[in-house]
């Protein structure tokens, strides 16, 4: 392997489509780009999070509201729709057939989907014991936060759903394979920023 591939931003398809690999590297690296701006903007959000922790104002706090479980759970599926994706990811390197890399893809977005049905069912819990965001600054930075994440798996789903569209129309041809790449990127991103909101927000949490 070439120190050039060693280098490439984003999924070596080097050995399987040469011509692919090339185009990739300038828009996969572009990608880059926007993941760490929306990066920023998740550092700030944690931020602004940890300095109204204590602003609870007699009202519901962290250890009051949260449920662990749930939030483990919620876990280990977008977890889980990390492997997926990186087994789609697998398929579209060694020019898998399109059922394949449409069955991984399909896989993740319904870990997605119920992902995102037990965040609402817990904001629900949330509100109906009075924990909404105009409560109190410690419930508006967390709702600005952990929802933020949400509609960011939201919009991931829909990016899944565009790109099976896609791929039934046009096949694996090169601007669907590195609109795949992009959305890898963007799909193992929210994972990250999800580890640190399980970590920083739930489990500390826990002891407030």
């Amino acid at each position: 392997m070439s120190a050039s591939e060693m280098r490439h931003p984003g999924l070596n398809l080097g050995g399987a489509d040469e011509r692919t690999h090339e185009q990739a590297g300038g828009a996969v690296f572009g990608f880059w780009v926007f993941l760490m701006s929306d990066a920023v903007l998740f550092a700030l959000l944690f931020a602004t999070y940890g300095a109204m922790l204590p602003a609870t104002v007699g009202g519901p706090t962290p250890a009051s509201v949260y449920k662990i479980l749930p939030a483990f759970f919620e876990t280990l599926i977008l977890l889980s729709s990390s492997f997926t994706f990186g087994m789609a990811s697998v398929a579209l390197k060694h020019k898998a057939s399109r059922t394949q890399l449409l069955g991984w893809m399909g896989v993740t977005l319904g870990l997605g989907l119920a992902f995102l049905g037990m965040e609402l069912h817990d904001f629900a819990i949330m509100f109906g014991n009075g924990a909404y965001p105009t409560r109190s600054g410690y419930l508006s930075s967390f709702f600005a936060l952990v929802p933020l994440h949400g509609l960011h798996v939201f919009l991931g789903c829909i990016w899944i759903v565009v790109m099976m569209v896609q791929l039934l129309t046009f096949g694996p041809d090169a601007r669907v394979r590195i609109n795949i790449l992009r959305l890898g990127l963007f799909w193992h991103f929210l994972d990250i920023v999800w580890i640190a909101i399980f970590s920083v927000v739930y489990l500390q949490g826990l002891i407030r």
